[in-house]
């Protein structure tokens, strides 16, 4: 009988509002646990310990711990690049929470020295990882849709209005289009990974709804190079909305998500095949979350390899890129 590998021991850094999602959905795995919170915040490490974990105030004294094997990185975007290239070179695998990064310069980087010291990458896309988002891939691969045609997608939230006006996520700089970090980069991760390689984009931001100064509403044309186009929007001034349909030349899957992923209560899925009529299902609720850190755990123990590829994690941080250009230039951008 083979012995299971030991449990992967993660450092969650940052320790706010999904850093607390994070460590609550590993309680129960067998895979990966927490047992240490980097925070500098002294409530984040009041919070932290409350829940029986370790803390300390630094990144360094984490990475720097015999007993920590990987870091979890929910700190804000601007520190990812340069925190993914510290701990590969102390040894660590690391989960970076999305986006990766916010140019491609720094994500080239980051993926060079994790290749470079050969420790595991993963990334906080867990909606590649929704049953239904499974199905709809699966099915349309196998061709039963026919023809890839477009995609459209909205992944909206109104969770910012309670953030205070000095939290990094509403600024301009640390968070450049708002919508586009909070929740967009979502829709095109499950484009990219529906279509492959985008090619251009045209995005517009606006502020509508409330007084975020790095905008609430944004909307997305992005062109793929095998012509199909995905259509995505992003708002910060609504109740949520998640949804997502591909349509094909021989029928359509639409999913709506019931709520927030951070506590998933199931999905809507309708499909129509032009010779197989119409089908509505209910997709029951399921830590997609957690599945993806383990996925990550999985691969980081040698076993089965990650499924999102560094090439499509590049890829997503280059249209990341890309909408922050053309939302500044007002034009279509190569990517």
């Amino acid at each position: 009988m083979n012995t299971p590998a030991p449990a992967i021991r993660a450092a969650i850094v940052g320790f706010g509002w999904w850093g607390k999602i994070l460590a609550g959905y590993l309680g129960n795995s067998e895979l990966m646990r927490p047992v240490l919170v980097v925070e500098p915040e002294a409530a984040g490490r009041a919070s932290a310990a409350s829940m029986g974990l370790a803390t300390c105030v630094t990144f360094e004294e984490a990475i720097s711990r015999d007993d920590v094997d990987a870091v979890i990185l929910c700190s804000p975007h601007r520190f990812h690049s340069e925190q993914i290239i510290a701990a590969a070179k102390a040894g660590k695998h690391v989960f970076c929470e999305k986006p990766l990064c916010t140019t491609a310069a720094e994500a080239d980087a980051a993926i060079s020295a994790v290749i470079a010291a050969g420790v595991q990458l993963g990334i906080g896309h867990e909606r590649r990882f929704e049953p239904a988002i499974i199905e709809l891939r699966r099915r349309f691969a196998c061709g039963e849709f026919g023809t890839l045609l477009s995609m459209e997608g909205n992944f909206s939230q109104d969770k910012f209005l309670d953030l205070p006006p000095d939290n990094w996520r509403l600024s301009p700089v640390l968070a450049p289009v708002g919508p586009l970090s909070a929740t967009g980069i979502h829709l095109v991760d499950l484009a990219i990974a529906v279509f492959g390689k985008p090619s251009e984009v045209w995005a517009r931001l606006a502020t509508r709804g409330t007084n975020f100064a790095n905008g609430d509403t944004l909307t997305i044309t992005l062109a793929f190079e095998n012509g199909t186009t995905a259509l995505l929007t992003a708002i910060l001034a609504t109740p949520f909305m998640g949804r997502v349909c591909v349509f094909g030349s021989k029928g359509w899957f639409d999913i709506r998500d019931r709520t927030h992923p951070e506590h998933p209560t199931g999905w809507d899925v309708t499909t129509t095949l032009r010779d197989g009529g119409g089908e509505t299902r209910f997709f029951a609720p399921h830590p997609a979350v957690r599945d993806n850190l383990e996925a990550f755990a999985r691969a980081a123990q040698g076993g089965a390899p990650y499924p999102v590829s560094h090439d499509e994690m590049s890829a997503n941080v280059r249209t990341f890129e890309a909408i922050i250009r053309s939302v500044g230039r007002g034009g279509i951008e190569r990517i």
